[in-house]
């Protein structure tokens, strides 16, 4: 049994003490492969690092978070298509719309939103979409931009059943996480309408940590408790889980 964390930034300074500590707990817990989406050119050293130290383990993606578009943001882009003309990198992320923390560079973030659909359009690559109080501005910039050559996933979803259906629309997959474990967050109840087909499974460590953890540093061994919930869900097993998620997130990103 394998299981894939594809959302997770090991390589943020949360892990400089125990990296790799942490990364053999996860593989000890069946987790075989770990996707790392960039943040932006301040964490694109540390990443490849990483990859480079754990290669048959850790997958890097090449983006621009939307929280890092700033008046830099035509500089970063540019390294982002320098990047993913030169190496190897298994996705376009994390990339996509935040106006949770800051709506001043709303315009910047949706541009360089549909650019980076665009470098993935170009090179054949999956993407991992952020999105935060911006749903409605995401899913329609990718509906704009949606041809064959577009898929991937929307990183944590939190959203309604209404939403989850417009995403299988459009043949992208739904990213779950801690999240769905936490009490009060309705998640469960959404996720149980969702075909499990339609689902991959992230920690998005260090954060959204699931239960029983929850309040600490998330690592990627912990997506064992987002498979268990997901599995009580939808009263199947573990293992069907682990295989039918698995099968989707190495379909999407390692064919």
């Amino acid at each position: 049994m394998k299981l894939v964390d594809t959302h997770t930034h090991l390589y943020t300074e949360e892990f400089d003490s125990d990296r790799g500590t942490v990364i053999h707990k996860a593989l000890e817990n069946q987790v075989d492969r770990m996707l790392l989406p960039n943040i932006d050119s301040s964490s694109l050293e540390a990443m490849q690092l990483l990859v480079k130290t754990f290669p048959s383990h850790c997958f890097p993606m090449m983006g621009l978070h939307p929280t890092s578009v700033n008046d830099e943001y035509e500089q970063e882009l540019k390294l982002v298509a320098d990047e993913l003309s030169r190496n190897q990198y298994v996705g376009v992320g994390e990339i996509g719309v935040d106006l949770y923390w800051d709506k001043s560079f709303r315009s910047q973030q949706e541009d360089a939103f549909r650019r980076q659909l665009r470098f993935a359009k170009q090179y054949h690559l999956p993407v991992s979409i952020h999105t935060r109080d911006a749903f409605d501005v995401t899913f329609q910039i990718v509906k704009e931009e949606l041809t064959d050559d577009l898929k991937g996933v929307f990183h944590c979803f939190t959203g309604t059943v209404e939403e989850a259906k417009k995403i299988m629309d459009t043949g992208f997959k739904m990213g779950i996480g801690g999240v769905v474990t936490f009490k009060n967050s309705g998640l469960a109840d959404v996720v149980k309408e969702i075909p499990l087909e339609e689902l991959v499974l992230e920690t998005d460590a260090p954060y959204l940590t699931p239960v029983p953890f929850r309040g600490k540093r998330n690592e990627s061994s912990y997506i064992r408790f987002v498979a268990e919930k997901i599995a009580e869900v939808k009263e199947i097993s573990f293992q069907e889980v682990a295989d039918i998620t698995t099968s989707t997130a190495e379909n999407l990103f390692f064919t």
